[in-house]
């Protein structure tokens, strides 16, 4: 695969990307990859690179280029104090408003598809951690475009009376959904995910949504502390299934 840093240019600012493509230069479906909190790094990187070798094309953005340019945080996970992750978590997701992500999703799409390495035809989107939601956002915005978007570990994809809620733009979403749960986490706990999850019954789309036993928040990740590594590959799993048989 061949990786490129890209700068793109959006309403407001410059964000940092990372494009991945075939050596051959042979057009393959496009994914849109957006990472967790922690941002662009080696480990994201790494992720990036694996679902490109399933034989796409993947855009990585930083989603968080209004704060801060990565590393976002600048203090080592380990060891930090909770108080200051919380502090900066908060600082990153602010300016992340429906109408700000739909300007820079804009670019995103448009730059994927605009690839000579992207083939004609519908793309899928995936995101982790605040990710998801946005993931699922990207499907609202380009209905025809987006044939497959997946969650994994997504915070807040659910929130009561909340007209922000990422879960209010499911009527126009024509995509087919994935969402995976972990069983313990504080930004998705057992009653907001019932909650998404009599959304999208009523929601007229083909979607799974499933609760990884074990897991916390961030166990796709291999950087992260809550890693599971069975419960990744299983996760890994379905992404690509559902990119093979929806993009097909």
């Amino acid at each position: 695969m061949a990786e490129q840093d890209l700068q793109l240019t959006v309403p407001d600012g410059t964000v940092d990307a990372v494009l991945i493509t075939p050596e051959d230069g042979k057009p393959l479906p496009g994914i849109l990859f957006i990472p967790d909190i922690w941002s662009l790094r080696d480990t994201m990187r790494e992720m990036a690179r694996r679902l490109a070798g399933e034989g796409y094309t993947v855009l990585m953005p930083n989603p968080f280029y209004r704060t801060s340019r990565p590393p976002v945080f600048q203090f080592p996970r380990e060891g930090a104090d909770p108080a200051s992750i919380s502090k900066r978590i908060g600082e990153l997701i602010a300016p992340l408003t429906p109408e700000a992500l739909a300007k820079d999703l804009a670019v995103y799409l448009d730059t994927l598809t605009s690839q000579a390495t992207t083939a004609k035809g519908k793309i899928g989107a995936v995101g982790f951690c605040i990710g998801g939601g946005i993931a699922l956002r990207a499907a609202a915005l380009r209905p025809e475009l987006v044939a497959a978007a997946a969650s994994f570990h997504g915070g807040g994809l659910y929130r009561a009376n909340d007209p922000a809620s990422p879960h209010l733009v499911l009527p126009t979403v024509k995509a087919r959904l994935y969402f995976g749960h972990a069983t313990d986490d504080k930004s998705m706990d057992a009653d907001t995910i019932a909650e998404l999850t009599k959304a999208l019954k009523q929601w007229s789309g083909r979607f799974e949504s499933e609760i990884y036993e074990g897991a916390h928040h961030g166990w796709t990740v291999p950087d992260a502390p809550a890693y599971n590594q069975p419960q990744a590959e299983r996760a890994y799993a379905k992404l690509t299934e559902l990119f093979r048989e929806a993009l097909a």
